[in-house]
């Protein structure tokens, strides 16, 4: 499975971005997905999931304000990112993975397939 993240860019706070990850290689319709994100400087973290049944989950600080989503047809998930903020600021890494639950969307160790990033910028 090959995953590609597209859609990052530079915005100002309160602005929106849509990231899209599209898959190719594998069908994700039977995969969990999740966003990452990594500041500079920082660990790797969790920021949104959708389980292949279309359950989600969210880190608290994107919560209200990022939305993702899947299309099983187009092989894709998306992140909708409304009201940014400059600590959003960050490199936005999807990821994939057949054994992923809802429980573990939270897991980045789990997931087997990694996209290459888009960096996402949000000024004040």
């Amino acid at each position: 499975v090959q995953l590609q993240a597209s859609g990052g860019g530079s915005v100002r706070a309160g602005g929106s971005l849509r990231l899209s990850c599209a898959a190719s290689g594998h069908s994700l319709s039977g995969s969990g997905m999740g966003w990452f994100r990594q500041a500079p400087g920082k660990e790797r973290e969790f920021v949104a999931g959708i389980t292949w049944s279309g359950s989600t989950r969210y880190a608290d600080s994107v919560k209200a304000r990022f939305a993702i989503s899947r299309d099983n047809a187009k092989n894709a998930v998306y992140l909708q990112m409304n009201s940014l903020k400059p600590e959003d600021t960050a490199v936005y890494y999807c990821a994939a993975d057949r054994g992923i639950i809802y429980g573990s969307l939270t897991m980045s160790r789990l997931y087997d397939y990694w996209g290459q990033g888009t960096q996402v910028t949000v000024s004040s």
